[in-house]
């Protein structure tokens, strides 16, 4: 980790706005290893902190880290995106399925389908199962149940 004696230097605060390089690795569970997101390759991110973008927990592991400083911290499931709920794998009907996808609509296993909430909001769920009277979905988050070790190098902090 880098620190600074800088005492002018920007410190990531809960209603900061950042520029970073980022990847999140998991690892635990089948998919140990697996990277699911990387932008040190490609252009920074930009992260406003408090809105939502990352987990609280992912976000707390940010907090304080001065501007310049590169990290990376493992966070355990239940700090990241929680462990997996097995009350969100749900059956839909075909009817309700339909409803929601266009006329020439194809659906395979493991498509990300989105729906609209009672209340207007999008929802999505991955499509786990399909026969002709319903279809299988998981809500939880894709990296639900995952311990994930999160390399950080913050370019900006504003």
């Amino acid at each position: 980790m880098t620190t600074s004696s800088d005492p002018a230097q920007a410190i990531v605060r809960p209603d900061s706005y950042l520029t970073l390089h980022y990847r999140i690795q998991l690892v635990s569970g089948p998919a140990a290893g697996e990277v699911f997101a990387d932008t040190f390759g490609g252009n920074p991110a930009t992260l406003q902190m408090g809105a939502g973008q990352w987990a609280p927990g992912m976000e707390e592991a940010l907090l304080g880290q001065p501007e310049g400083a590169r990290f990376s911290v493992d966070l355990p499931a239940a700090q990241a995106y929680g462990e997996r709920n097995p009350d969100l794998v749900q059956r839909v009907s075909r009817a309700v399925l339909d409803e929601h996808a266009a006329a020439d609509s194809g659906f395979t296993p493991g498509d990300m389908v989105e729906f609209t909430a009672p209340n207007g909001g999008r929802y999505s769920g991955v499509l786990k199962q399909l026969d002709e009277q319903s279809a299988l979905f998981d809500f939880n988050h894709p990296l639900a149940g995952a311990d994930l070790r999160i390399e950080v190098s913050l370019l900006g902090v504003m």
